[in-house]
């Protein structure tokens, strides 16, 4: 697959408008960390660093449903066609991810499952990559620190945790909430090998996953993202967390923004 920065660009900048028109369309979704974890889902199933017919991605914070509907509806796991249906009684996109969503192993639950899901099946499978996308926020979660010790306990190598790291939850800023403080010396001290970079900067993820992929210890991917990012006005802005009907009004700003 190509890895020029402008088919990239292009690209974010396309599925950013599908997935506006799908949550304008039907009325409510997490917006915000939908637009900021884009890019880095762009990088993972539009390089040639993982094969997802073998290797596995699980996406524990699964409210960012949204922006990995459109990825795979771009790779044709399913046609672009039902991307309208997303929320509707009876359809298989709604807003947390259901593994009856074609590409989709992992239904998601309360925040902070998806790591331990995640450790399990690469203990399971360890000739194949694991890659977990979990949220800034779930990092204030016990399960997840128990999942960080299991795979140092088992010196699990094969997985990758990515770290979507936008600074807010539902309720305000994590600095606010539970402050995470040092987390890439956290997950160094539980015996992780960590990366901090742009989440926004396609080519140096993917340029990361194939270090990651290549490392003998487990990986934390910690991707500095924006909070809606791409639509001027709700970038780092909590109103955008969730939201339950755009205006018409910015709806026509935001699409013109893209």
């Amino acid at each position: 697959m190509s890895q020029n920065p402008n088919f990239f660009n292009n690209l974010s900048r396309e599925l950013r408008l599908d997935l506006l028109n799908l949550i304008y369309k039907s009325g409510s979704g997490h917006i915000g960390g939908s637009l900021a974890s884009l890019d880095i889902l762009i990088s993972l199933y539009y390089s040639d660093v993982f094969n997802f017919k073998k290797d596995h991605f699980i996406l524990s914070a699964g409210h960012l449903a949204t922006a990995l509907y459109t990825v795979l509806a771009s790779k044709n796991y399913f046609s672009k066609s039902k991307l309208p249906t997303y929320g509707n009684l009876g359809s298989i996109l709604q807003g947390h991810i259901s593994a009856d969503v074609p590409g989709v192993e992992y239904s998601s639950g309360s925040l902070g499952q998806g790591l331990s899901f995640a450790a399990g099946l690469s203990l399971g499978d360890p000739k194949n990559t694991v890659v977990c996308l979990t949220s800034d926020g779930e990092q204030q979660e016990g399960q997840v620190w128990e999942a960080i010790m299991f795979v140092n306990k088992y010196k699990i190598s094969n997985l990758i945790n990515i770290v979507n790291c936008n600074g807010f939850q539902i309720d305000g800023s994590t600095d606010e909430i539970m402050p995470l403080d040092n987390l890439a010396d956290k997950y160094t001290q539980f015996g992780w090998k960590v990366f901090s970079i742009n989440g926004h900067d396609i080519p140096k993820l993917i340029q990361t996953f194939k270090l990651a992929k290549k490392s003998k210890k487990p990986v934390c991917i910690i991707a500095k993202t924006t909070l809606g990012k791409g639509i001027s006005f709700m970038e780092n802005n909590i109103d955008y967390h969730d939201v339950k009907g755009l205006s018409q009004e910015n709806y026509l700003l935001a699409k013109n923004e893209l």
